[in-house]
């Protein structure tokens, strides 16, 4: 007896839930997704093979070019709170409108009594030339405006921290501050001294060097 022949019929998939579900997360990543702030001062770092990764977080860099000095801190509420802290340091009071624009810059390189007038600029005027660098030397006095800097963010860092797990049970606190210099490869090293004895004056040393990555030979 001759075998029943089952007809064969082509198989389909609807894909438009596939369809929904991807637009539906391409969306998210674009609305919620962040520019990249482009850099005020382009540094062109010194090369090495190192592969070790700066944290995104917890982190303030200081930038130095042509003897101008920049400083930024990662974390945007850690930075508004350090200029908090710099406002009573040096008795200059900033308005909550400019806290928010200090609260979305990334590094700054003016001295402390000119930031006000750094930040009634439009973004795109806020270029490396107006800004004259930030006023470091060797004392630990009020003219050494970075080592205030540095002091009061690490300050504003562990009271951050504090209040994080104090909020959340599942935070872990990362420690203090860590700092990262990112030097053009061809600045000289009396700016680098300055700095580095800076960061002694106060402790802090153990500090990274930011470079660009280039071959192993």
């Amino acid at each position: 007896m001759a075998r029943a022949k089952v007809k064969r019929q082509s198989t389909s998939i609807d894909m438009t839930a596939m369809c929904d579900v991807s637009f539906l997360l391409l969306t998210f990543f674009v609305l919620t997704a962040t520019a990249r702030q482009p850099e005020v001062m382009p540094v062109d770092t010194p090369a090495s093979t190192t592969l070790d990764k700066l944290p995104d977080d917890n982190l303030g860099v200081i930038t130095v070019k042509g003897e101008k000095i920049f400083f930024g801190v990662k974390n945007p509420e850690v930075r508004v709170e350090t200029l908090r802290n710099m406002s009573s340091k040096y008795s200059i009071a900033f308005s909550e409108e400019e806290y928010e624009k200090f609260k979305a810059i990334d590094e700054v390189g003016v001295p402390i009594k000119n930031l006000r007038q750094l930040l009634s600029l439009d973004n795109d005027k806020r270029t490396e030339q107006i800004q004259t660098g930030i006023p470091v030397d060797s004392t630990e006095n009020v003219s050494n405006e970075l080592y205030h800097w540095v002091q009061q963010a690490r300050i504003a860092t562990i009271s951050y921290n504090r209040n994080r797990e104090a909020e959340d049970n599942d935070f872990v606190d990362p420690g203090p501050m860590k700092v990262a210099i990112k030097a053009d490869a061809g600045e000289k090293y009396p700016s680098i001294n300055l700095i580095i004895e800076t960061l002694r004056n106060q402790k802090q040393n153990k500090f990274s060097f930011v470079t660009g990555l280039r071959a192993a030979e």
